[in-house]
């Protein structure tokens, strides 16, 4: 997404899945490889990793 991607807007790179189609690609933002999976960011479960990109995305919204 050239201009980035607005908060509550899902990844145009995602699938069905909700996997990225472009993991390990050149052209994936560097936002994103940044991203390092941790306790604090993944929690329990799924739905607690969702909440916390939700706040990420609430706590940088222009």
């Amino acid at each position: 997404m050239p201009h980035g991607k607005p908060a509550g807007v899902p990844c145009v790179h995602l699938d069905a899945a909700w996997r990225c189609r472009i993991f390990g690609h050149p052209d994936r933002p560097e936002v994103c490889a940044s991203l390092q999976p941790s306790e604090e960011m993944c929690g329990a479960d799924r739905e607690s990793a969702l909440a916390w990109l939700e706040e990420l995305e609430r706590a940088t919204a222009p």
